[in-house]
């Protein structure tokens, strides 16, 4: 099995690494926003959104109904990390049958919108077709179903596992020091167990450990599991282990997605579920990503290709690289680094 993984793993990253290493910025970005919606007086409105500096180009103007125009300068919508878009609507209000198009290109945005009369409510909206469509008649009550909040948060889980590039490249990792069906079984519990654990105690408060040095220790630790695929003895102490590597590396990840969960913005009402179901996505992101590749390494086993034995180091070479760069990148980026 680890052979016919090396070499799949080689012809992929032959085709994924150089795109990946422009993306290496925002490794933990869900590809959301987190947006707000407030109504004043005399129909006038306020829509602000969560843009740091390197993400502004990414937002273009919103499309408001006919009847609505902005009020503000363009020049002087930005502060610090925010979008503020002032606008104002003729004749009536924004009602149920209104629709604000956001031309961002972002995966989609968690908008809670705060209307005049004291109601609160709060939506997942995903874009489609290169925009994200805001039908104002799902913000008129509460903030959804518990299918919908179910779905919300399983589908952004699955979304950052699979768009999250190191934890690919360290689940990748594992599977290059994984032998046996049992021990990977194994090892890809102890993963699952250990960042539960860690995604659950930041969400929820009871631990805080500073985002910087826990993105700099995930690169770190893809380039351990890399150089431990490249090691001359096949039985040394870390490869007879491979769990342990996964449950101890596991505990950072967890951090790693909490830091993106976190940063989306919740309503309080919502984070225990917000906790579990994306948590939940995580797994199921993962267990089709790992299935994936187990998948088309058997398939490659039968077929008549002879790679050179040199090429077996590829894989471990690659993800190594690509993951000091991250290292020493996310090390400079460090206060004071």
């Amino acid at each position: 099995m680890k052979i016919a993984v090396s070499r799949l793993v080689c012809a992929l990253l032959l085709l994924w690494l150089p795109g990946a290493a422009g993306r290496m910025a925002s490794a933990h970005d869900l590809g959301a926003s987190e947006a707000s919606l407030m109504e004043g007086a005399n129909g006038h409105y306020s829509l602000n959104v969560a843009a740091p500096p390197a993400f502004a180009h990414l937002f273009g103007e919103p499309r408001l109904p006919e009847r609505c125009a902005f009020t503000d300068d363009p020049r002087a919508r930005r502060a610090a990390s925010l979008l503020r878009y002032a606008f104002a609507c003729t004749g009536r209000p924004l009602s149920a049958d209104d629709r604000l198009v956001l031309p961002w290109q972002r995966e989609g945005v968690l908008l809670t919108a705060r209307w005049d009369n004291g109601a609160v409510a709060t939506r997942f909206f995903p874009a489609r077709g290169g925009a994200i469509a805001i039908d104002l008649q799902s913000l008129q009550a509460g903030s959804g179903s518990l299918a919908d909040v179910v779905g919300r948060y399983t589908v952004l889980g699955i979304e950052h596992i699979l768009s999250g590039i190191d934890h690919l490249l360290f689940v990748l990792g594992l599977l290059l020091i994984v032998r046996g069906p049992g021990m990977l079984l194994k090892t890809i519990t102890a993963f699952t167990i250990a960042h539960s654990v860690t995604l659950a105690l930041a969400t929820l408060g009871l631990v805080e450990v500073p985002g910087a040095p826990v993105e700099a220790a995930i690169a770190l630790s893809i380039v351990f599991v890399a150089a431990e695929g490249l090691r001359a003895d096949p039985w040394g102490q870390t490869l007879g282990r491979p769990w342990l590597v996964a449950f101890g590396f596991g505990l950072l990840h967890g951090f790693g997605f909490a830091g993106a969960l976190s940063a989306l913005g919740m309503p309080p009402a919502e984070v225990p579920l917000a906790l579990l179901f994306f948590n939940i996505g995580v797994e199921i992101g993962q267990v089709a990503f790992v299935a994936a590749i187990l998948g088309l390494g058997y398939a490659l086993r039968h077929l008549a290709v002879r790679w050179p034995r040199w090429t077996h180091a590829i894989p471990g070479y690659a993800i190594g690289s690509l993951a000091t760069v991250w290292f020493i990148e996310r090390v400079m980026a460090l206060p004071g680094g």
